[in-house]
């Protein structure tokens, strides 16, 4: 049975939304949006997989005015192949529309662009090369994979940052297959990554790469170190230890430290029991 939204739990801090986003996630997610608005960089949002909204939430506090975030996940809908319907009920069986809206109406005033459907509809409905920051967490198949990866490479503008997830854990290993096939066969760079996500451009490489590798010489939370990968120096962190940067605050927060403090209760009476009792007895 379906939930109403305003029946939902009420999240009041962005750990409470279920979902998979590690804090040095966080902390690269806010690097790279952050250095994209910084610099004017102009292009949309997307996300492809949602499950209950942890990373949209967060991604929503980098929309710009006269900008687009457009998300895209099956939700409660079944799914058009058997292979991927088997995983959407064994992993996301509690994902359902209405708890992604409400998770993400806790910290914004306005919900995304939601595609309720397969991820390879995208490209009919978003703008080729509009853009600037795509994050894939949709399927773990191969083939969904990859082209969830074409789609990203079509939609992204110049300098656009695509990120995948689960691209290294051993259940998926489908998601290892299209993201390391995809650099090297189309020019995909990789940037970083970490134990759950890869960052990569199909843009320029080296302006990011330096800007980064100099933001993280510079923080003490984390490990991080170079290896060639397909002729780039890529960046390998263990962001155990990473601290988390600023989160967006629930409405709910903020309407509880809005709301006037409670009348407190009457102090109980300190008569004894039996003077009690004549009171009410009128005597």
């Amino acid at each position: 049975m379906q939930h109403e939204p305003d029946t939902l739990p009420r999240p009041a801090t962005l750990d409470e939304v279920k979902g998979w986003f590690h804090n040095i996630d966080q902390v690269l997610f806010d690097w790279f949006l952050s250095r994209q608005r910084e610099r004017g960089q102009q292009g949309d949002l997307l996300e492809l997989g949602v499950y209950l909204g942890k990373s949209a939430v967060f991604m929503g506090q980098y929309l710009e005015d006269g900008q687009a975030f457009t998300v895209c996940d099956l939700f409660d809908s079944p799914a058009s192949d058997t292979a991927n319907d088997k995983e959407m009920n064994k992993s996301y069986s509690t994902l359902t529309r209405a708890a992604f809206e409400a998770n993400y109406q806790a910290f914004h005033d306005e919900l995304p662009r939601v595609v309720q459907g397969p991820s390879h509809v995208i490209t009919s409905l978003v703008e080729p090369d509009s853009c600037r920051f795509v994050h894939v967490d949709a399927s773990h198949l191969y083939e969904h994979v990859h082209g969830d990866i074409a789609a990203a490479r079509e939609l992204l503008g110049e300098d656009g940052i695509v990120v995948l997830d689960d691209f290294r854990a051993e259940h998926c290993p489908g998601v290892a297959a299209a993201t390391w096939g995809a650099v090297a066969t189309t020019g995909l760079k990789p940037l970083c990554i970490t134990a759950t996500k890869f960052y990569g451009t199909w843009g320029s490489f080296e302006p990011v790469r330096g800007e980064l590798g100099a933001m993280l010489a510079g923080r003490d939370d984390f490990w991080h170190g170079a290896e060639e990968v397909a002729g780039h120096s890529m960046i390998r962190i263990d962001g155990r230890r990473a601290r988390v940067p600023a989160q967006p605050t629930s409405r709910y927060v903020a309407e509880a430290e809005a709301a006037p403090a409670a009348t407190p209760a009457p102090a109980p009476s300190k008569a004894s029991p039996k003077r009690r009792l004549k009171s009410l007895l009128g005597r």
